[in-house]
C-alpha cells in the first residue's frame, strides 16, 4: 500500500476548495468571507490605509514578476494563459460581473506587457 503524504494531500484539499469557490470569485453576494480550517465563514477584517497601501505594493510587484515569468514561456504556456483569461469571462447565460470581466482583460494586459521582454 503505497504511503500517502500528508502535506500533499493537503494541498490537494486546498487546491479542489479553492477551485470549487472560482465561479463566486468577485460575484459572490454579501460580505467578503476569509476562509477558515473548519468550514465556517468569517467576515474578513477591515483593512486600514496602511494595509491598503502595502497590499498595492505586493500586488505591483507580483505583477512585474509575472510578467518577467512570462517573457520566458514557451508559447503553448502563453496559449495556456490566454485560455484560462477566456474561461473566466463570463460564459453564456452568465451574468456579466464587472471584476470578472476586467480580471480577463488584465490577464491578457499582463500577457502582453509581457510580449516588450521576449
Amino acid at each position: 500500500m503505497p504511503s500517502q503524504n500528508p502535506e500533499a494531500s493537503s494541498r490537494a484539499i486546498q487546491r479542489r476548495e479553492a477551485l470549487s469557490r472560482w465561479d463566486n470569485e468577485g460575484g459572490a453576494a454579501g460580505p467578503v468571507m476569509a476562509p477558515t480550517g473548519d468550514k465556517e465563514q468569517m467576515p474578513a477584517p477591515d483593512m486600514s490605509n496602511t494595509d491598503l497601501v502595502a497590499l498595492r505594493v505586493r500586488v505591483i510587484a507580483l505583477e512585474n514578476l509575472l510578467i518577467s515569468l512570462l517573457a520566458t514561456a514557451s508559447n503553448e504556456q502563453l496559449e495556456l494563459a490566454r485560455e484560462m483569461a477566456g474561461y473566466i469571462s463570463p460564459r453564456p447565460g452568465f451574468t456579466d460581473h464587472p471584476l470578472t470581466v476586467h480580471a480577463a482583460a488584465h490577464m491578457i494586459d499582463l500577457i502582453e506587457r509581457s510580449s516588450r521582454f521576449r
